[in-house]
C-alpha cells in the first residue's frame, strides 16, 4: 500500500511539472532568441528577436532589413504577405502552433531609419487553415 501512495505522488509530481504549449512557446522563442539573435538569413535580412505574447497568442518575429530592400516600395512590390503566409502554411515546425490557432505577427525594420516600420503582418488562424 505505501508502495502505491509513492507512485501516485509520483504521478501527480510529473503532471505538476508538464509545461502547457503557450509557456513552451514563451519559453522557446525567448531561448532562441537569447541564443540565436540577432543573426543574418539572408544577405540584407536579420533576425533581431522572436517572442511569444500568451495572452493573445501571438508569435512575433522582428526582423531588420538592408540594403536595397531597405525601402516599404520595394518591400511591398515583392508581395511580402502572400510569401509570408506561404511559407507559415509549409512550416512544419509551425503546425504544432498553427493547431492551436496562434497568430502569427511579422515585423521588418529599417537599418538606415533605426526604429520605423517598414512592413508588418499578422495571420490569424482563418488565413491559414
Amino acid at each position: 500500500m505505501k508502495k502505491l501512495v509513492w507512485i501516485f505522488v509520483g504521478m501527480l509530481l510529473m503532471t505538476a511539472c508538464q509545461e502547457t504549449l503557450e509557456e513552451r512557446c514563451a519559453r522557446e522563442a525567448k531561448e532562441y532568441s537569447k541564443k540565436n539573435c540577432p543573426a543574418p538569413l539572408t544577405k540584407d535580412v536579420t533576425i533581431d528577436s522572436m517572442s511569444f505574447d500568451i495572452a493573445t497568442h501571438t508569435l512575433t518575429y522582428s526582423y531588420t532589413v538592408s540594403g536595397v530592400i531597405d525601402d516599404t516600395a520595394v518591400i511591398n512590390r515583392n508581395n511580402p504577405k502572400e510569401q509570408l503566409l506561404r511559407n507559415l502554411k509549409n512550416a512544419t515546425s509551425m503546425k504544432p502552433y498553427r493547431d492551436a490557432g496562434y497568430n502569427f505577427q511579422y515585423i521588418y525594420y529599417s537599418t538606415k531609419q533605426k526604429g520605423t516600420r517598414l512592413y508588418e503582418a499578422t495571420f490569424r488562424q482563418s488565413d491559414y487553415q
